[in-house]
């Protein structure tokens, strides 16, 4: 831990010139009296680094001095710093490391590409806070402990136990073989066994998380892409509605948005969109419909045009008359 800190230290004074304890403590989320002692512990290492008293006084590096990091084209580093900044609290905890990481990869660049990749990668933003309409993405908080304690577990290949609260259910302990973890849409699955039976849970609704000393039973190799699929396609199959929609383009992102999953789509003679599309139950995708008004028509099944048209029926009765 604190060897990656002085490497930290390091590259930020390597590509911001000089900075005040203050300022390193903000930097690295320490009290400054450990700065203090990481820079005596960085000096008596070898490494260059002195301080300027005064009013703009700080620690700095002598001129020339440089960390050696090789193996990078320009591409690869732009992709990096364009990906890397925000995402990295949402991936598995592991936002400290990704900004270690990006310091590294910065100090790594030759001296006369080093501006140039900083700027480009400022022209790209990658998942704003906020879309176009102002509405803020859901993203679920996982306390940072849990996540931290189910990764290591993940890695390490031990069993995992977990207190969890599923949907409808009081939460309670459950013993589980870890197998991986996916994001999607800024959401953390863990991909486990129970029993013998493949398990999917969403770390956010994970209360507590302990490390078993004992071995996960679980395969030595395994293809993540291929078992979320497979789960996926099993999560569908349970209890789930599809649908098939008529849409105006216009309103397609509003569908899929509010739909499961999307299986076919294609486009209709008058320029509108003809999708089956998956809901959770009957009253999921009355509701979805609904807030499409006319940029959107259910053809299928019929239960739900016989659901849409009582509604519609309804809403009709309550304006007929001014009050």
């Amino acid at each position: 831990m604190r060897a990656e800190r002085l490497m930290s230290m390091v590259l930020l004074l390597r590509q911001r010139g000089r900075l005040t304890a203050d300022a390193l403590a903000r930097e690295l989320e320490v009290s400054t009296r450990t700065v203090l002692r990481d820079i005596e512990a960085l000096s008596a290492s070898g490494i260059p680094v002195y301080a300027e008293r005064g009013r703009h006084g700080g620690f700095a590096l002598l001129p020339g001095f440089r960390t050696e990091l090789t193996g990078l084209n320009h591409d690869e580093v732009l992709a990096l710093l364009t990906a890397g900044p925000g995402r990295g609290e949402q991936v598995f905890g592991l936002g400290p490391a990704l900004a270690s990481a990006m310091r590294k990869v910065v100090d790594a660049m030759p001296e006369n590409h080093r501006a140039t990749a900083s700027d480009a990668a400022r022209r790209f933003l990658v998942e704003p806070e906020t879309d176009l309409l102002s509405r803020r993405p859901v993203i679920e908080d996982v306390p940072e402990t849990t996540m931290i304690v189910v990764r290591r577990a993940v890695l390490a290949g031990h069993q995992l136990r977990i207190h969890y609260a599923a949907t409808g259910q009081l939460p309670r302990w459950r013993t589980v073989h870890p197998i991986g973890l996916v994001t999607v849409r800024d959401r953390a699955y863990l991909l486990a066994t129970r029993c013998g039976e493949e398990r999917t849970y969403r770390l956010s609704r994970m209360l507590a998380a302990e490390e078993l000393p004992e071995p996960a039973e679980r395969p030595s190799e395994v293809d993540l892409d291929r078992a979320w699929r497979e789960r996926c396609a099993q999560f569908l199959s349970d209890g789930h509605i599809a649908a098939l929609v008529r849409v105006s383009p216009a309103r397609r992102e509003d569908l899929l948005s509010a739909a499961v999953a999307v299986r076919a789509e294609e486009s209709d003679a008058d320029g509108w969109l003809r999708l089956e599309v998956t809901f959770q139950d009957l009253r999921h995708a009355e509701w979805a419909l609904w807030q499409l008004g006319m940029g959107a028509e259910a053809l299928a099944p019929d239960e739900l045009r016989a659901a849409l048209h009582d509604r519609a029926t309804a809403f009709a009765a309550r304006y007929e008359t001014v009050p």
